[in-house]
């Protein structure tokens, strides 16, 4: 079992679902089979451009944060952490949201679910305290990355206790589908994408199950390890 330097637990799509072939597709990369794939031709973008603008969610590939990236602690595995993923997932159960709408986002371009959402985010707060054993506190200069983009107090909280600032009620539930962009890149892309991600944005928006990413470190794409069934 290969070790990763960091993990992380995310909502992403099945490959073969539609929302998974799109994002896969507009990503340019497979994060199970770890393969690049053939950008789509998009009336309005060029291809250089698509592949400039989306460095950051092309990395990480399509997905929802649900447990931000983590080192492990000093003596914990990845096995031990794959059974207590999969013991809280018996726990808990799926959850539906309304269905997807594309959304900027301190200018970067995302799907984001409609009402309700409270499921959804009390399924991310349980990750991110359930599993809060497995975390390696992060050290000074990695928190004090943090604190540069301007911290609420509650934030900064959050930061000290859990490692990350946008969790517990800052958490925001959304798939990134862009680096940011100038105001007026940000509106040809989103006029583009907007006819593309309209039949994907039409039924319930639904989480039954979650993946474990693994970030090999060195600026690498992340892989998709494991997928767990919410069986709650």
């Amino acid at each position: 079992m290969t070790d990763y330097h960091r993990y992380a637990l995310y909502y992403a799509p099945s490959a073969q679902s539609d929302l998974g072939l799109f994002g896969n597709a507009w990503l340019g990369r497979d994060p199970v089979r770890d393969v690049e794939l053939v950008r789509p031709m998009i009336d309005g973008l060029d291809q250089d451009e698509i592949i400039a603008a989306t460095t950051s969610p092309t990395r990480y590939g399509l997905h929802g944060t649900l447990k931000p990236p983590f080192a492990l602690k000093d003596g914990q595995t990845r096995a031990a952490l794959e059974d207590a993923v999969e013991n809280l997932c018996a726990d808990i159960a799926p959850v539906t949201c309304g269905p997807l709408v594309l959304k900027s986002i301190s200018r970067f371009l995302a799907l984001v679910p409609n009402d309700p959402v409270a499921a959804l985010e009390d399924l991310a707060g349980t990750l991110v305290r359930g599993l809060d054993d497995f975390r390696k506190p992060e050290d000074t200069a990695a928190m004090n990355k943090r604190r540069a983009a301007g911290l609420t107090a509650r934030q900064e909280s959050y930061l000290v206790a859990w490692g990350y600032p946008y969790v517990m009620d800052e958490f925001r539930f959304h798939l990134t589908l862009s680096n940011k962009l100038d105001p007026d890149q940000l509106e040809r892309f989103e006029a583009s994408l907007a006819p593309l991600v309209a039949p994907l944005c039409k039924a319930p928006f639904v989480v039954d199950d979650i993946c474990l990413f693994g970030d090999p470190g060195d600026g690498k794409p992340l892989r998709l390890l494991r997928r767990f069934a919410l069986r709650g």
